[in-house]
């Protein structure tokens, strides 16, 4: 019996579009306003974590100057990048508190969230954006603030999301049966190793997703088999 409700944000609750048509291109377009908060300790270690990830792969040593072009040029690449992640947080951050930013879900996803709660499901988000990042969306959402209806968030730090053992490592902190647990996701990569690793699996059919055919399917949360 169905008890957790994980779910992924891109594609399922809330357009692709959103982040690549919206959210990246806000980040590039105010990433040089980390130049005016170089100094600060939170976005001098991500630097310095970009300057080692170029170090390691290019053998480079690079100003921070450089790093921030980096971090430029990985936005673009769609690089799941931790510091990448970090500082794009940031600057969404600013962008959704003062009004330029408001986060996408498509039209049933907020009622059905609010209707799962209150018939005694317990909800969770499995993201690759980072945690930070996650609350925003759903903190300044179209709908309100949804945070109060989700009692866990995941990014990779647990893994990434087409690898078994994120799964693993999901299921031994909720600590409930992995059956227990219904995914959701478009992408069928994920709900492969979801499902590798015991999780009950749902794949949303939004506009633009093909069937995978290897798992139950939804066009929307409203269409979601809980049985």
């Amino acid at each position: 019996m169905i008890k957790y409700i994980l779910t992924d944000i891109e594609g399922t609750t809330t357009s692709i579009s959103f982040v690549a048509d919206r959210l990246f291109p806000y980040f590039l377009e105010h990433i040089e306003e980390l130049n005016a908060v170089i100094a600060e300790p939170f976005v001098q270690a991500q630097l310095d974590i970009a300057k080692k990830t170029v170090a390691d792969e290019e053998g480079k040593n690079i100003n921070d100057a450089e790093a921030i072009s980096y971090l430029a040029l990985w936005c673009k690449q769609d690089r799941k990048h931790p510091a990448l992640k970090a500082l794009q947080g940031m600057i969404w951050e600013k962008g959704y508190q003062n009004g330029s930013l408001k986060g996408h879900l498509y039209p049933e996803v907020a009622e059905k969230l609010r209707s799962l709660k209150a018939a005694g499901y317990t909800l969770g988000v499995y993201s690759s954006g980072s945690v930070p990042a996650q609350k925003l969306l759903f903190g300044y959402s179209e709908a309100g603030d949804l945070i109060p209806l989700f009692s866990n968030y995941f990014d990779t730090a647990v893994g990434h999301k087409r690898e078994v053992h994120s799964y693993q490592n999901i299921q031994a902190a909720l600590q409930l049966e992995a059956s227990e647990i219904l995914f959701l996701s478009d992408i069928a990569e994920e709900l492969d190793a979801a499902k590798a690793a015991g999780f009950s699996t749902c794949q949303l059919l939004r506009p633009g997703t093909e069937n995978c055919g290897r798992h139950p399917v939804a066009a929307s949360f409203e269409d979601l088999n809980l049985q």
